[in-house]
């Protein structure tokens, strides 16, 4: 009889769930698996049978309130036996009494109701190749330019939980690039692009209005000299959607944003893009 057997996976390991991400088609970043683990390295588990890689997941525990799932994967031909919802247990079991989220596949929707989640509103992905829109950059500076604990306290605008080792991660790993806008001595706006297996991402874009975000968009997109760039906005961000239209994005794939609980009160019309679907 197989064995199946659940473990946290080492440091060096969760590029098989990056991999296995890509194969999925979801794109991850270049640098995906270093900025993962440095917010929970314990989050990341593993299914074997007789030894073989077959099944991962992750759940990483933000703080002592807030966790997020995410690459929750079985071996396309290993599924409906069951490893799947063994791993998830073990997954939903390290965030403990935690609030979690995740951005699920729109199909999975009512397996996850069936764990606790709701739905709170879809994350749309927009891709596409463009050109390097020809506005105004003045006012923008690099990000490593901004204080950390500026960039904290306003991602606590759009997060539910702190994650100053994530963000510090985000913003320094090779390739990484991002840019801000500061006015009146406030950030006013910021964003991080990084290098995918195709193409570029852009997330998270935080701004106080769609100008800002257009502006920051701008220069991000000059620093890698346009190109195939893909956008993950909140569906319910009416702004955001006509801000990835506008530069001719169109929509490639869409997620479920749910939660098992209450999370404190965010400000979703300030999420131009979103940071990642396995992260949040």
């Amino acid at each position: 009889m197989s064995a199946f057997a659940i473990r946290t996976m080492q440091p060096d390991e969760i590029s098989l769930a990056i991999d296995w991400a890509a194969a999925e088609g979801w794109n991850p970043g270049l640098a995906d698996d270093a900025c993962f683990a440095s917010v929970d390295p314990e989050g990341f588990f593993i299914g074997e049978l007789d030894g073989a890689p077959v099944a991962t997941v992750s759940c990483v525990n933000y703080d002592a309130r807030f966790a997020f799932l995410g690459f929750y994967i079985v071996r396309a031909d290993l599924r409906g036996n069951g490893y799947g919802m063994r791993i998830w247990n073990a997954a939903i079991a390290h965030a403990g009494a935690r609030v979690i989220g995740l951005d699920g596949v729109v199909a999975q929707q009512n397996n996850y109701k069936k764990s606790g989640f709701q739905l709170a509103y879809a994350n749309i992905r927009y891709g596409g190749v463009v050109t390097v829109p020809d506005t105004s950059r003045a006012g923008v500076i690099a990000l490593s330019d901004v204080p950390m604990a500026a960039i904290e306290a306003d991602d606590a605008t759009v997060f539910p939980a702190p994650r100053p080792a994530f963000l510090r991660a985000w913003i320094a790993s090779p390739g990484h690039v991002g840019c801000a806008v500061v006015r009146d001595g406030g950030l006013k706006g910021w964003g991080v692009i990084r290098p995918c297996r195709k193409g570029f991402k852009i997330g998270p874009l935080v701004a106080d209005d769609r100008a800002t975000a257009e502006t920051i968009l701008s220069a991000l997109l000059a620093k890698v000299n346009g190109g195939e760039i893909f956008l993950d906005v909140p569906g319910i961000n009416r702004e955001a959607v006509a801000l990835a239209e506008g530069i001719g994005l169109a929509p490639v794939f869409e997620t479920a944003r749910m939660y098992t609980g209450a999370i404190p009160p965010l400000r979703l019309e300030r999420v131009f893009g979103v940071t990642s679907f396995e992260l949040g």
